[in-house]
């Protein structure tokens, strides 16, 4: 767990997924939710920004990929790591995730012990947690 909770936003159209991964996250991170693509952005490019993004990749209106491109485009939100959490979870979707410079590709149904392990790793790359014995 943890020294700080970190911001965790979380966005899926499902209100159950988000409601799954909230009780995941729940007394590691702190968890903020958006059910579509548009509350997504909106969220994370107002300050205090999320450490992290916990992405769904089919969303109606805007999907993720879409979302993951604007975010990465976005000075002010380019270096939040972003994670999809997606059903679809082949080689191609996968790669097209990397491209587009998120950190992970999780398949649904969700390991817990995965995704958190997922979400430590990535948040101590992009330096929001402080680093182990000062290296």
């Amino acid at each position: 767990m943890a020294d700080a909770l970190a911001v965790v936003l979380v966005v899926d159209d499902a209100p159950a997924n988000i409601h799954l991964l909230s009780g995941i996250l729940k007394g590691h991170y702190k968890v903020k939710a958006a059910t579509n693509g548009a509350k997504a952005l909106q969220i994370a490019r107002k300050a205090p920004r999320p450490d992290m993004i916990l992405l769904d990749v089919m969303m109606p209106e805007i999907d993720g990929y879409e979302v993951c491109r604007r975010l990465k485009e976005d000075p002010q939100t380019s270096g939040i790591p972003v994670i999809f959490v997606s059903g679809n979870i082949d080689d191609t979707e996968r790669h097209t995730g990397v491209e587009l410079g998120a950190a992970d590709y999780v398949g649904k149904p969700v390991d817990p012990e995965r995704l958190l392990a997922s979400i430590e790793s990535h948040l101590k790359r992009s330096a929001r947690l402080p680093k182990l014995h000062g290296i």
